[in-house]
């Protein structure tokens, strides 16, 4: 990068790093930690990307129902989770299915529910042990770095593969896997399915008492704050020369571009990278109320497939730090249905819900309809990691979308292309 092989002497300028959630977030840190000058740059007014929490009326609303798997290995290894003070879910969930409530625990890790879960009206016995089979596989795989299975759609996998019973995915895996790709047709990577299913097996799906948001936040702590510039969209980028223009028209010299968007900005920027892949979003309800209608921080989900609700929780009762003393807040997930009319989609939630909790319903409050158009990139069989890393001698590429959709992967992509930008300032 330098004749001095000191990539932190760079001469030609900063490290410019556009984007300044996740993945950048990690590309910074690492820079900054190896003393490499740096401007972090994000259109938005905060740093965190798609991981937010907007306060309101004292709640705390997650843009999207997000947790944080304690067993992913990169935030294990960058975050400080008693800083982030985490609360957990228990490990299983409640499914709504034929006009009941049925408890699905994860025997391993919640052995006192083994009998209620094989009571449960969902899957047969043999799907149980199908379970076992696919948790083992997935712990494998994800210590292993080796796939379980050569790679294919979920359902597939699910279906062909281990053999699970069409009750069986229809009442669990389509609202439990499809909350987690926002994918009800389970066509997403059968690698992300044993990724995902190995990190719910081997640690907790827990929320920072204070939101999603403080994750970002705390990856900002140690950033100089005068090299970080929000509200700065970038119009275009010069991929030869490391420069970048502002939507203010403001040109920036860079020793090198990191594009750490995703991925329809980063294709914006540069249409030589792959196409995007097309989007999955999601449309979150939150509600207020006196009472919850679960008084345990469990997932809640709807394993009949009718109406528009995917899932369900009350973050105040994971952590009461998300709404007001004395009220509780609801989080509700529906997935795609993004242009539906808000009044609509609110009245056919409440239905639904009714059926489930009785007339407690039409006392909540409707506090906040947060549509995210783009919520992951899809994933489907090979898909994953196809623009990750070095463009060009000056631009480099990362995000979740150049790994795997998950905080693990936007986490590993920043980090990774930070390691590549040092070693080849070593290398000149």
């Amino acid at each position: 990068m330098t004749e001095t092989t000191d990539p932190s002497q760079d001469t030609r300028g900063p490290v410019l790093i556009v984007g300044a959630g996740l993945a950048g977030l990690c590309c910074a840190r690492v820079l900054q930690q190896a003393g490499v000058d740096l401007t972090l740059l994000d259109a938005a007014d905060t740093c965190g990307g798609r991981v937010r929490t907007d306060v309101v009326d004292g709640y705390r609303l997650d843009r999207g129902f997000q947790v944080l798997l304690t067993a992913y290995p990169e935030a294990r290894d960058v975050l400080d989770y008693q800083a982030l003070d985490l609360r957990a879910f228990q490990p299983g969930a409640l499914i709504r299915r034929d006009g009941r409530f049925h408890r699905f625990a994860d025997p391993w890790r919640a052995p006192r529910h083994v009998l209620a879960s094989l009571r449960a009206g969902v899957g047969r016995f043999a799907d149980r042990l199908r379970v076992a089979r696919l948790r083992a596989a997935s712990i494998r795989a994800n210590r292993s770095g080796i796939p379980a299975v050569a790679e294919q759609t979920t359902l597939d996998c699910l279906r062909g593969h281990y053999g699970f019973s069409e009750d069986m995915i229809d009442g669990f895996f389509r609202p439990f896997l499809g909350g987690v790709f926002l994918d009800a047709e389970l066509q997403t990577t059968s690698h992300m399915l044993h990724f995902v299913f190995g990190m719910f097996s081997k640690g907790d799906a827990a929320l920072p008492a204070r939101g999603m948001e403080e994750i970002p936040a705390q990856l900002t702590n140690g950033l100089p704050p005068e090299r970080i510039r929000l509200s700065s969209e970038v119009k275009s980028l010069d991929a030869n020369d490391g420069s970048i223009t502002l939507e203010n028209g403001e040109r920036l010299q860079g020793s090198v571009v990191v594009l750490a968007t995703d991925a329809p900005a980063a294709h914006r920027l540069c249409p030589e990278l792959p196409g995007p892949q097309p989007a999955r979003s999601v449309t979150c309800l939150y509600y207020t109320c006196d009472s919850p209608p679960v008084d345990e921080p469990i997932l809640i989900l709807n394993g009949d497939g009718l109406g528009p609700v995917n899932n369900l929780s009350v973050p105040s009762v994971v952590s009461p730090h998300y709404s007001p003393s004395g009220r509780h807040l609801v989080s509700v997930s529906v997935l795609d249905r993004i242009d539906q009319e808000e009044a609509s989609l609110d009245s056919e939630v409440r239905s639904q819900l009714s059926n489930w909790y009785g007339q407690q319903v039409n006392q909540w409050e409707t506090l906040r309809i947060v549509r995210v158009p783009y919520a992951l990139p899809s994933q489907p069989p090979g898909a994953a990691g196809s623009s990750t890393g070095r463009i060009t001698d000056r631009l480099y590429v990362c995000g979740d979308y150049c790994e795997n959709s998950s905080i693990q992967g936007a986490m590993v992509s920043g980090r990774a292309v930070a390691e590549q930008i040092l070693q080849a300032g070593r290398e000149e």
